[in-house]
């Protein structure tokens, strides 16, 4: 069989070279720094003496291309399954408490009842959803901003969330196969899936045993500075270690942020506006256990937009962050330990350390503009494809359209 080429290792590269790999592919795996995973990945903290995530990611039981990644590298089990689509929030400014749970079943009862509505919002709030079937290049507070208190507690952080784009800048269109995927669907769809012991542990690790077992030649601090190409194909890989020859059958995967695929394909477009996310990470002290009845909790009229829990662990996401990824990391954990506190139902002189990470270019920004440069995973070159969360494969930047994109990569380049 011929070789596989995959430069980039996040979860894109991963999925390509693990779908590849069950095909019966040869497979190269290049990574420029020393860690697989790329923004899905975890390492040890030494003032929290704890393992911690870069950044939290939240998955939908409607991730099909995740789950099947999962399936495939016996990884399935590494998630926690609540059984239920619980999304619990706390209001910060009011101090009120909801739970939004969907029934199962693709007819929605569950709207029909108050109780189980976002307080303040009517059916009527829900039914104009159907905007985005026709929202073309309009945003998300084009669309529903009037609606108010609902656009509030729902379409504002739903946005952020799955987005990290402020819902003034965000394509409302973009929020419609994801719905369609998981919310629309019900409960079998929606059930909230979360990393029982890390990023890494779930998404990473597993990948990278399985590949070796297969024979996967993995290589790590290997930067790929330039492709060879003559007769509309790739010839050669230019590395810091040297040249690496392509045979006349082998192919390759470019699987790097789009923020880099111009030193490698200058003629390819690419979303060149990002936006960040900062994490706070709360190792609490003395606290009861555990620090919550759910492993997240959504936060709303705070800079705080989800707090996940683990053992003694609290981890902020704060998406869309602006800026606040430029204050300072002492600021930014003193801004928002008194909304954890609030939210925990914690002192708010509990004891605690904090880790603030921040990832300045999480994802693109999902606005029109940025959306009409995705490009398609084909190139101009016969032997090389795209792959990432940033090509255009119908999703936004989440886990799900990496790795849905490096399965049609390899679906692409394997036909």
């Amino acid at each position: 069989m011929p070789t596989v080429h995959i430069i980039g290792a996040g979860v894109a590269g991963l999925a390509a070279a693990v779908d590849l790999a069950d095909r019966g592919f040869r497979i190269a795996l290049y990574e420029q720094t020393a860690q697989p995973g790329g923004r899905c990945r975890s390492f040890h903290d030494p003032l929290l003496d704890a393992v911690i995530d870069n950044g939290n990611h939240l998955l939908l039981s409607g991730n099909h291309s995740t789950l099947d990644y999962l399936n495939r590298i016996g990884a399935r089990d590494r998630l926690t399954d609540p059984g239920r689509a619980a999304f619990p929030f706390f209001d910060y400014e009011t101090g009120e408490r909801w739970t939004v749970e969907l029934n199962k079943g693709a007819v929605p009862w569950w709207i029909l009842n108050r109780d189980k509505r976002v307080p303040g919002a009517s059916l009527a709030d829900y039914l104009e959803g159907v905007k985005l079937l026709n929202a073309g290049d309009r945003t998300v507070a084009q669309l529903f901003q009037r609606q108010g208190q609902f656009y509030r507690r729902f379409w504002e952080p739903f946005t952020v969330a799955v987005l990290n784009t402020p819902p003034e800048q965000a394509a409302a269109r973009l929020l419609l196969p994801v719905i369609r995927e998981t919310l629309a669907l019900g409960a079998d769809k929606a059930t909230p899936l979360i990393a029982k012991r890390s990023l890494s542990d779930t998404f990473v690790d597993p990948a990278l045993v399985c590949l070796k077992r297969s024979g996967a030649q993995i290589e790590t601090g290997v930067k790929v500075r330039g492709l060879e190409t003559a007769s509309g194909r790739v010839t050669a890989l230019n590395t810091a270690k040297g040249p690496v020859p392509i045979g006349p059958d082998d192919r390759v995967i470019v699987a790097v942020p789009a923020w880099s695929v111009r030193e490698l394909l200058p003629d390819v477009s690419a979303p060149d506006a990002f936006a960040p996310i900062v994490n706070v990470h709360f190792r609490i002290e003395g606290a009861r256990q555990p620090l919550h009845r759910e492993p997240l909790l959504g936060m709303v009229g705070s800079v705080t937009h989800w707090i996940f829990v683990r053992d003694d662990i609290a981890s902020v996401t704060v998406s869309a962050a602006g800026a606040l990824s430029g204050e300072p990391n002492a600021l930014i954990a003193a801004t928002i330990w008194p909304e954890v506190a609030a939210a925990l139902e914690l002192p708010v002189e509990t004891p605690h350390r904090a880790r603030v990470t921040k990832e300045h270019r999480a994802t693109f920004l999902a606005t029109p503009a940025q959306l009409a440069k995705r490009p398609k995973p084909s190139t101009r070159l016969a032997n090389v494809a795209l792959a990432g969360e940033w090509v255009d494969n119908g999703l936004p930047t989440t886990i799900e359209g990496a790795i849905r994109s490096g399965q049609r990569a390899a679906a692409l380049i394997s036909g």
